[in-house]
């Protein structure tokens, strides 16, 4: 682990940045880096409807050839299945030797859609957390934990940059933790799919499903496969499972033990350990590109699928009858 103590500003306080991207994470970083006073410069194309925020945060927006000729340093923070053209088209033959490349993420240098010449710097610096809470927790004089990781160490100072980088966005408050761009790239895939995204999403479905299939209510079903999961979501972000479980009732947690035991973690430890391994032999990668290359054609089919669902009709009438949402809705 690494903290501010261990971090040196100095390897990029004369250094020109500049962010590409102004989304979720490229906001915030750029935000702290400014607050961390680091000459710090927003690349975005010519439609983006980014520009404006970026400007009235008092940001210069540079045009992507201007940012390759000026900058140090360029942080890549767009969508993985655009850094590829951006790299090729732009920064290949145009960067200057030494200078150096950040990502948040490790997908297109793990899976060689980037191979880097070896005259750049390449790091990884990705806080564990969306873009909004990397800024709130900054703003808050904290942060969010970050891992870090250098793939090409050009003038040996890169892992040095890292800290420095990850300083100035706050993350070395709580703590950096030091990685490979293929192991936070695939733990990163695989925690998406299996848990966190895909795993949770899919809980709630069936077991929405489940119920009412079953003939109970929709409603019913919404609050107790849905709207109580923050209840214990809640409860392990702050304590982990055991205090989770030393919160709800005795007939809660036997439950819970007996149908992780008896269902649950036999069958879904069989299914992770295939999600992972098409993680880790290129084929999630492999599908995801393709689709990209016929405009997400399968994409955008499931997001209609599933944006039609009904949990989803049901879900925004119940919302509606709760005071944190009602003016959101009505308007």
């Amino acid at each position: 682990m690494f903290y501010d103590n261990d971090c040196n500003v100095n390897f990029i306080k004369n250094k020109i940045i500049t962010v590409i991207g102004y989304g979720s994470q490229g906001h915030a970083h750029a935000l702290n880096l400014k607050d961390s006073n680091i000459e710090t410069f927003i690349c975005l194309k010519e439609e983006s409807k980014s520009i404006n925020k970026a400007k009235n945060a008092g940001f210069k927006i540079l045009k992507i050839e201007d940012a390759v000729n000026v900058s140090d340093i360029l942080v890549i923070l767009i969508p993985d299945e655009e850094q590829k053209s951006l790299y090729y088209n732009y920064i290949e033959n145009k960067f200057k030797k030494g200078k150096t490349l950040i990502f948040a993420h490790g997908f297109n240098i793990h899976f060689k859609q980037i191979i880097p010449k070896n005259q750049f710097n390449i790091i990884l610096v990705a806080p564990k957390a969306p873009g909004h809470t990397v800024r709130s927790t900054f703003q808050e004089k904290n942060g969010v934990p970050a891992l870090i990781a250098v793939y090409q160490d050009y003038d040996k100072n890169s892992l040095n940059i890292a800290l420095a980088y990850a300083k100035c966005i706050g993350s070395s408050r709580v703590g950096l933790i030091l990685t490979t761009f293929k192991d936070e790239t695939e733990t990163d895939l695989f925690g998406e799919q299996s848990v966190l995204c895909g795993g949770v999403s899919s809980l709630i479905i069936c077991g929405f499903e489940t119920l009412v299939e079953a003939g109970y209510s929709p409603e019913l079903a919404y609050f107790e496969c849905l709207h109580e999961l923050k209840l214990i979501v809640d409860l392990i972000y702050e304590g982990g499972l055991q205090d989770m479980r030393y919160s709800i009732s005795n007939t809660a947690e036997f439950g819970d033990y007996l149908i992780s035991e008896n269902y649950y973690y036999i069958v879904f430890k069989k299914k992770m350990k295939k999600i992972l391994n098409n993680i880790q032999n290129g084929e999630f990668a492999k599908n995801f590109l393709l689709d990209k290359s016929v405009n997400f054609l399968k994409l955008n089919s499931f997001r209609t699928k599933y944006q039609n669902h009904l949990i989803e009709h049901v879900g925004k009438k119940i919302r509606s009858m709760f005071s944190w949402n009602y003016k959101k809705i009505i308007h």
